[in-house]
């Protein structure tokens, strides 16, 4: 089975060099397995693999570093140092990160990070072993944390685990940076005049933030991950008094993950909700294909360069991120924060001014019908839009960000929580001007999440997950009007698990079928891949376009 994968992977990496690296093939390859399928899981089924493309990498030389080699069984952090390497220069094409990881036994899913320097550049979740043992990979293209890793730095990595008789799964792993020789291709002439990558890239010291005089773009991301085991983890679930219910929450499952500066909302974002390999009761969807996201989390985006007139006097101002909706007192979020900048190599100081800062009203609205069935039906949603200047070596800049988030869902379940059902939608639109010398530079990017999946425990001790999870994202930019580059993302998971509970593992007589179907198409190409697995054996996997 771990054979399989490695072809898996193979397969993809030559999918996306003939699709989204030129060519238009009218249909790729098509493989699926001719192994005959069980009538339920065994002790051994395929390794983790994902419907998600490889990161393309280009041509010419390399070179390889390991930034951490460990085996957490515990919550002690593998601490090492980091050296950039030797022979391909300290400016590169790419950079690539790839994670390695392998676990036998039984073992919960964990989450885990990697810093280097302090700067966050991975955040994972883990997936669920079988007895046997599974391996799995994770690829992530880290090109922007370049300033980063061009000076030796202290390297942090943990993956938080327990060991014990129960759960004897050691979760091995080892990770590599691959640098690839050269520059990037420049990008075109914007307003702002920026490069792709950031010339600065900082962390928070004591919860504040120095920038330089001369940053002309600011862009905060944080990785913020509901997790810990407690009902954050499972944030969308959770419900208001007076409902019955086991998470509760006093304003219902409406989250949202703000930031600030100096305590001036500063950004506002709907936060992806990630489904661990453990969750909906069921860890059968998730053995062979996890969730969207699982294993290379995504962070969210702030340009704060509206607010870089106030940033760049050269004192430290207060930068905090907070979840809303979260109980007082409650832990369970993850938010670090990393900063990327962009200086004027011109100019040793850039000025500029906050012009606009228009808040809405936050609405958050979670109503509880009873019943023999209970239900709680929620809408809620923001708008915040900023705007400022800067005034750099090429002419003022004037950046604008305006973003509207929506939630709506339908909780139900009946007493006991034998049936516990969810139909979810968050959406996350953004809109991006950039206007100074020159056509202005606009970016659409609208973000859609759905999760609808429902739970059920028969009186025979049968739970059943049938589940669908979406990822979605739409993406177009234009200058002066006339539209550049577009793309769109499709990342749809669906699966249907039965398993027994409250008996040993060996008497689970558990089936399901999982499937994931990747699309991404664009002005740069088109990538479309689709993966079955049923009782733990890839039956099919599809790419084509």
């Amino acid at each position: 089975m771990k054979r399989r994968m490695v072809m898996s992977m193979l397969a993809g990496a030559t999918l996306l060099a003939s699709t989204l690296l030129g060519a238009t093939p009218a249909q790729s390859a098509q493989s699926a397995q001719s192994t005959d399928v069980p009538a339920e899981f065994g002790t051994d089924w395929h390794d983790p693999i994902t419907a998600a493309p490889p990161v393309p990498k280009p041509s010419g030389k390399s070179c390889r570093v390991t930034v951490a080699e460990a085996r957490f069984r515990d919550f002690t952090p593998y601490k090492g140092t980091y050296t950039p390497p030797e022979g391909c220069g300290d400016r590169w094409n790419k950079v690539v990160l790839r994670m390695d990881g392998k676990v036998k036994g039984r073992q919960y899913d964990r989450l885990g990070y990697l810093r280097v320097g302090g700067v966050e550049i991975f955040r994972t979740s883990t997936p669920e072993p079988s007895p046997d043992g599974i391996e799995w990979s994770v690829e992530k293209d880290v090109t922007r944390y370049g300033d980063t890793l061009r000076r030796g730095q202290d390297v942090e990595m943990l993956i938080g685990n327990v060991v014990d008789d129960t759960y004897t799964g050691i979760i091995d792993v080892k990770v590599t940076l691959t640098f690839y020789a050269g520059r990037r291709a420049a990008p075109p002439a914007t307003p702002d005049r920026t490069a792709a990558t950031p010339d600065r890239v900082l962390t928070l010291q004591d919860g504040t933030l120095t920038t330089p005089r001369n940053s002309e773009r600011i862009v905060a991301e944080v990785y913020a991950t509901g997790s810990g085991g407690g009902c954050e983890e499972y944030w969308y679930l959770s419900v208001p008094d007076p409902a019955p219910y086991s998470c509760k929450a006093g304003g219902g499952p409406y989250r949202e993950v703000r930031i600030e500066v100096d305590g001036r909302l500063a950004g506002i974002a709907a936060p992806f909700p990630h489904v661990w390999t453990g969750g909906w009761s069921n860890p059968f969807l998730w053995y062979v294909i996890p969730g969207p996201r699982a294993f290379d989390i995504k962070p969210i985006e702030y340009d704060l360069t509206p607010f870089a007139g106030l940033l760049n006097d050269g004192r430290p101002h207060r930068v905090e991120v907070s979840v809303v909706g979260v109980p007082e007192g409650q832990s369970g979020w993850s938010a670090p924060v990393n900063v990327l900048v962009w200086q004027d190599a011109k100019s040793a100081r850039v000025t500029g001014k906050l012009t606009v800062h228009k808040a809405g009203d936050l609405v958050n609205s979670s109503a509880y019908t009873p019943g023999s069935e209970h239900r709680v039906d929620t809408e809620g949603g923001h708008r915040l839009t900023v705007a400022g200047y800067v005034d750099t070596s090429h002419g003022r800049v004037t950046t604008t960000v305006r973003r509207a988030l929506s939630n709506t869902s339908a909780h139900r379940w009946t007493d006991g929580e034998n049936l516990d059902g969810l139909d979810a939608t968050w959406t996350d639109d953004e809109y991006l001007t950039v206007d100074g010398p020159g056509p202005a530079r606009t970016t659409r990017t609208q973000r859609t999440y759905t999760m609808d999946g429902t739970t059920t425990l028969g009186s025979d001790d049968r739970l059943r997950t049938v589940l669908t999870l979406g990822d979605r994202a739409a993406v177009v930019t234009s200058y002066g009007g006339r539209r550049t580059a577009w793309s769109r993302l499709d990342d749809t998971y669906t699966g249907d698990a039965t398993w027994t509970v409250n008996v040993p593992r060996d008497q689970r007589h558990a089936v399901g079928t999982t499937s994931e179907r990747y699309r991404l198409y664009g002005s740069d190409g088109c990538y479309d891949r689709s993966l079955t697995s049923v009782q733990g054996v890839l039956t099919e996997e599809r790419s084509g376009c």
